[in-house]
């Protein structure tokens, strides 16, 4: 991205702020980009100090008399603001600001943050921060850690964006405990300019960049302008990996809503929606973010799920085989010519099946030939190899021995080298040569699990798109029409007429006002009869007892109408009662849910479940990003528990699923068409067998009285 590279690879350093005091910003950064070996020019400023640290110190930005590429910035707001007109002056390129004070603490400090904004984009300078860590580049050529962390990473190919300048530093311990290397590194703290997005692009740009590291807080951007980029850097020309940790991920913070949707969205289900159609692989800890980058960083993509285990100990073994089905991964099915040769190079009490049990005194010659067997096997996708220590293994040998054959095949491998003390020369040699290694099988397993979802992505189907035609004019009208006469929530007979604009296929109702009338309109419609309570006060009509369904007569018509208005009154005295809903029963179909929740950062949210009564108990459900195409689509369905429900599961009837697909894709054009549409549940909308299509069966839709 443009302007980035004077953040991460400037020829010349101003550092404005600058400190000949141990133990403060300006001195310790100071201290950080002369130790760490920067290879361009340094100016410490400050006009209370000749020198800090041996090297000449000036008094202002103004002052120095060569170029400036990059300003790092550690002063207070109000002169951070004249620090950022001073860069303008200078022709400085980019500026790092480090100190605190600004957006997050609200006020002046706010203020403060946006005049500066305004001042640099003006002048195209490219701001990181305020209230960050700092920018790392390990590369040889260049050297630079302006951070106030004192430990500079080894040189490697991952690069990492944070919003924590605190979890920065942590996380560089960590990496250096676990002999990680990293590309570039940095903390963008407040994002008043440079953002993860445009960190995204420009790693992707980065030829030493294989894997893509973030810790993130929050998004700044609407989520399909970050989709977008996520996508094209996932799955388009050299796609890299982006693992995301993401801090609040509790649904504690989701909004109170009368739908079900409203109930069950928050902000944690945005990005799951936001990283799933992105290609992003979510990671549950620190821990497990370098475990997948570890992996990803070797560069070897499985092409299938099938997996090769090779052990010298059952227990290990044996969690690793559960581990790999947890993981989305499956034993492979060894060929005869596999199995013979397993035969030929180990003793018969071995297990020449998988998972290869090599026995506790295999030594580097079994592990060398079971590995060379199973890897060699086209039913194989990848191995697991589990090391246990005992007095006969030798760690070191059979490492150099994986390292061998890892260097001839694209096929991943990944091991567990269990123990500390005894595997530790072994677990060097490994990580020397970029073997995925990791303390215990289910880490092994997990982290091959996500190399699999990897391959999933970029060789998901890509199905052309239903060609649509709604009737977009008369929604439009209707929902102004609603809004103009202050009826914002919308029930069955109301939400069914718009419904019916974007293709969906509604029964046929009408509502009653006395018992006679039901009957009569029952007839009319032809029994049997589904009759529900009509309140605005009642949007849940099962919990107030308000719905009776299979009416075949007038006599139960009339009784079932008289049942429902008590019911509903005893659930609500004070509920408005319009009257009751007579609608044609529906013929037997699955019952699923399609929702909508109105994201603030992000817009609006379609829903896809398992419906009924049941949708809140299982939350089976899963949330995308409107609007949506067919592929998104399908991806939905097949991602829900129940999904098996719909392929025709012990007999069953398979469900006509692209109704559903078409139903989603109508839906998702629908909230994006009409931003007044606040919530929205379809629940349930009964799903036939294939090639029948799927009726809605209620609904309910609340309406904003302005476009959000």
């Amino acid at each position: 991205m443009e302007g980035l590279d004077f953040i991460f690879a400037p020829k010349s350093i101003a550092l404005v702020g600058a400190s000949s005091t141990k133990g403060k910003v300006g001195h310790d950064i100071f201290a950080n980009v002369i130790f760490g070996g920067y290879q361009g020019t340094i100016y410490p400023v400050n006009p209370k100090a000749q020198a800090i640290m041996g090297v000449k110190c000036y008094p202002s930005l103004l002052s120095i008399p060569d170029p400036v590429d990059l300003a790092m910035v550690i002063l207070p707001p109000k002169l951070a603001l004249q620090a950022a007109h001073d860069c303008v002056k200078k022709g400085v390129k980019g500026m790092v600001i480090i100190s605190a004070g600004f957006k997050e603490v609200g006020g002046e400090g706010l203020e403060i943050e946006n005049q500066i904004k305004a001042v640099c984009k003006e002048a195209g300078i490219r701001i990181v921060g305020p209230n960050c860590l700092g920018v790392i580049n390990p590369a040889s050529d260049v050297s630079l850690n302006a951070s106030f962390s004192s430990r500079m990473p080894n040189s490697g190919n991952i690069s990492f964006i944070s919003q924590s300048g605190a979890l920065c530093t942590a996380v560089l311990d960590f990496a250096a405990d676990r002999g990680f290397g990293f590309s570039k590194f940095i903390s963008i703290g407040n994002k008043a300019d440079v953002d993860e997005l445009d960190l995204l692009k420009y790693y992707h740009a980065d030829p030493k960049t294989h894997v893509i590291m973030i810790y993130m807080e929050e998004l700044t951007r609407r989520g399909k302008e970050f989709i977008d980029v996520a996508k094209n850097i996932t799955s388009g020309e050299n796609p890299t990996p982006i693992l995301v940790i993401k801090s609040g991920s509790s649904v504690a913070g989701a909004a109170a809503a009368a739908s079900h949707t409203g109930s069950l969205a928050g902000s944690d289900a945005a990005y799951n929606a936001i990283f799933s159609e992105g290609g992003i692989i979510r990671c549950e800890s620190v821990n497990q973010l370098f475990d997948f980058a570890l992996a990803f960083s070797a560069r070897k993509i499985p092409t299938g799920n099938r997996i090769a285990i090779i052990t010298n100990a059952g227990g290990p073994g044996i969690i690793a085989t559960d581990m790999t089905e947890h993981s989305g991964l499956k034993l492979a099915k060894f060929s005869e010519e596999t199995v013979e040769e397993l035969k030929r190079h180990l003793p018969p009490t071995a297990n020449f099946h998988n998972p290869v049990d090599v026995i506790g005194d295999a030594a580097r010659d079994r592990y060398e030939n079971a590995l060379a067997t199973v890897i060699s096997d086209s039913n194989v996708d990848g191995v697991l190899i589990i090391l246990t220590p005992q007095s006969m293994t030798d760690a070191i040998g059979t490492a150099q021995a994986i390292v061998q054959i890892f260097k001839t095949t694209q096929k991943p491998i990944a091991c567990a080298f269990m123990g500390v003390v005894d595997v530790s020369e072994g677990v060097k040699i490994l990580n020397k040569n970029h073997v995925p290694v990791y303390d215990f099988p289910e880490n092994a397993a997990s982290a091959l699990g996500a190399l699999n979802t990897a391959n999933r992505w970029l060789n998901r189907k890509r199905l052309p798109d239903y060609k649509t035609e709604f009737d977009v004019e008369r929604a439009r009208t209707m929902i102004q029409d609603f809004i103009d006469r202050d009826f914002l929530v919308l029930g069955e007979v109301e939400g069914a007429e718009l419904l019916k604009c974007y293709g969906f296929k509604t029964l046929e109702m009408k509502i009653a006002t006395s018992g006679e009338e039901a009957a009569g309109f029952a007839e009319a419609i032809g029994f049997p009869v589904v009759m529900k309570i009509v309140s605005p006060d009642i949007l849940h009509k099962s919990d107030a007892k308000g719905v009776k369904v299979g009416i075949r007569d007038r006599k139960e018509a009339e009784n079932a109408f008289a049942e429902i208005i008590d019911n509903a009154k005893a659930y609500k005295e004070s509920a408005v009662i319009k009257g009751v809903l007579i609608q044609k029963m529906a013929s037997p179909g699955d019952e699923v849910i399609l929702g909508m929740n109105r994201d603030i950062m992000f817009g609006p949210m379609v829903m896809f479940g398992l419906g009924g009564i049941f949708v809140e108990l299982f939350k089976d459900v899963i949330f995308r990003i409107a609007p949506f195409g067919r592929n998104v689509a399908r991806r939905m369905i097949k991602s829900i528990k129940a999904y098996p429900l719909l392929t025709g599961f012990r007999g069953k009837p398979v469900a006509d699923i692209e109704i559903i697909e078409r139903n989603l894709v109508a839906l998702s054009q629908m909230v994006d068409n009409h931003p007044e549409i606040k919530e929205l549940d379809i629940n349930p909308l009964l799903v036939h067998k294939k090639g029948e299509g799927a009726t809605v069966a209620d609904v309910i839709i609340t309406l904003n009285k302005k476009k959000v």
